[in-house]
């Protein structure tokens, strides 16, 4: 098939021939794009440069480590979710590692602080019950609060100031259990509300946050205003995000810290996949991949969104529109509708965009599905393969 218009999430192949550059590589397979992380890396550093803020990698989103010494000089460090990944960022990226999570296990706790450098706590239970060994092995202890301030439209999953929210500790929360002895404990306040946000998101938490907790942070050392910054999307407002940091930092004194794990790999990888068989269907045509959804970008289905699709468009813009979907009993694998110039035909090979992130560190081996083989476009248009994936990887989780 032919390939067609560069838009956003392609433009690291803007000066390629895609359909050439990739014709021979196995499918499915993910390809990360260096170019792409450095330019990502160059946008976050400019910001730390501008404003004095430490920004680190969120690996729950980007966690393939041998693309780490890549935007190490980026970055002042990671942060990590729990043990392994706490682990993963102090063996392979230079600088601080910064762990949250929900609650942490008795059995995991001590090698945790071998680890962490700034441990966060959900609540006040865990900080007491952490808290006095975290200080004692000469960590900064933080607490994650819950401003109740939601700026998220349709995504609920993804909003952690959605009511019942389990994720963070809200004023009242606050006020009900903070000690003294608790209170000398900390060293920060860390608050994450965003999903693929603009800084005006940001601006209205900014300003949830001071309305609720100003008092505090005239006490702290540092505030973490955690993920879903887009900061590297093309028309993401860089501007305001400077004007906000610095606001913070002066108003209070205090070191600001954001963890974005999407800016850092936005737009800096594709998924490519070959068309299986072309069906026919009454309402629409559905197209098997011989990649899935449900294994290989969980978030299509999690989200839900539908990926951008090199050289296709939203249904019924061109001639011909498909409905793709992946090999597995799940009836629901759909990637989404796409139309294009041409006919689909068994054998073509179509190029997902943005497929860096939520992908390699959230894919699954559903159904016996095979994992797909990870490579590298080096900055010269050459291609390495990081790692492949057989049986083997697929049976010895299971026993």
């Amino acid at each position: 098939m032919q390939y067609i218009d560069i838009r956003p999430p392609f433009a690291g192949l803007s000066d390629l021939n895609a359909a050439q550059l990739f014709s021979n590589l196995p499918t499915p397979c993910y390809v990360l794009d260096e170019r792409q992380l450095v330019r990502n890396g160059e946008i976050l550093r400019s910001v730390q440069q501008h404003t004095g803020c430490r920004i680190l990698l969120a690996q729950k989103a980007f966690s393939n480590f041998p693309l780490y010494p890549l935007l190490a000089p980026y970055l002042c460090g990671t942060e990590a979710s729990g043990l392994y990944e706490a682990r993963l960022g102090k063996e392979e990226m230079p600088g601080e590692v910064h762990v949250f999570c929900g609650a942490y296990r008795e059995q995991e706790f001590a090698e945790l602080l071998c680890c962490a450098d700034h441990i966060v706590f959900n609540s006040p239970r865990q900080l007491e019950k952490f808290g006095t060994r975290a200080k004692a092995a000469g960590k900064s202890i933080g607490l994650r609060i819950n401003p109740e301030c939601s700026t998220q439209d349709g995504h609920e999953i993804y909003d952690p100031c959605a009511a019942g929210s389990r994720l963070g500790t809200t004023r009242a929360q606050w006020d009900s259990a903070m000690t003294p002895e608790l209170f000398d404990l900390l060293d920060g306040l860390h608050f994450h509300t965003l999903c693929e946000q603009d800084s005006d998101a940001l601006e209205i938490t900014l300003d949830a946050v001071e309305q609720k907790f100003g008092d505090i942070l005239p006490h702290m050392h540092w505030i973490n205003f955690g993920g879903g910054h887009h900061i590297t999307r093309p028309d993401y407002d860089i501007q305001r995000l400077e004007r906000l940091i610095m606001r913070t930092r002066d108003r209070y004194g205090v070191t600001v810290y954001l963890e974005p794990g999407e800016a850092c790999a936005l737009n800096a990888g594709y998924l490519v996949t070959e068309v299986l068989d072309v069906l026919q269907n009454d309402v629409i045509c559905p197209v098997i991949l011989d990649m899935s959804a449900a294994c290989h970008t969980p978030d299509v289905i999690e989200m839900p969104y539908r990926p951008p699709l090199y050289g296709a468009e939203d249904a019924d813009v061109y001639a011909y529109t498909y409905r793709l979907g992946g090999p597995t009993c799940l009836a629901g694998d759909v990637i989404g509708d796409y139309s294009f110039p041409a006919p689909l035909q068994e054998g073509d090979r179509l190029i997902f965009g943005d497929m860096a992130i939520y992908t390699t560190c959230k894919n699954n081996t559903f159904n016996g599905m095979p994992l797909p083989e990870i490579w590298l476009l080096h900055a010269d248009q050459t291609l390495e393969q990081l790692v492949s994936f057989g049986y083997d990887d697929f049976k010895n989780r299971l026993g």
